[in-house]
């Protein structure tokens, strides 16, 4: 049985204001524990996601967000002592990104931090999984 399209758009619009609310509440929750360590939302967003030594571009895919917005920030946090550029093992005209001891510390305060009272905490690890199971499929499906 197919759903009529009135019935079908208002479901989509209920779905897009819930994810949209989500991500808001993500990004207000990053950008206040950021703030306690002196950190931006991007700068905290970047050593969130650098889980070991990577380019820039993969830095850039991780944080949804265009290289040379990335460049930016990782000049930040090169500036602050948290992230070195070192030649890339395997192509000249790369680098790779490392957290500094500096960096690896705060990037730690930084995770505890977030999983206080993240927006997701009221789910479980399985109802998580679900949620991002679903997302998944909806981002790739055509």
């Amino acid at each position: 049985m197919t759903t009529p399209p009135e019935q079908q758009a208002i479901a989509e619009r209920q779905l897009c204001g819930l994810v949209n609310g989500l991500a808001q509440r993500i990004a207000e929750h990053v950008r206040e524990r950021a703030a306690t360590l002196g950190l931006t939302a991007p700068q905290a967003t970047a050593l969130r996601e650098m889980s070991g030594p990577m380019t820039m571009r993969d830095l850039a895919e991780r944080m949804s967000c265009e290289p040379s917005n990335t460049t930016f920030v990782v000049d930040k946090l090169e500036k602050q002592g948290l992230v070195e550029r070192h030649p890339h093992p395997t192509d000249r005209r790369a680098k790779h990104l490392v957290l500094t001891a500096e960096g690896a510390a705060l990037r730690t305060r930084l995770l505890a931090l977030l999983a206080v009272d993240s927006p997701l905490s009221g789910l479980g690890p399985q109802e998580q999984r679900v949620l991002r199971g679903l997302l998944e499929q909806a981002v790739t499906s055509p």
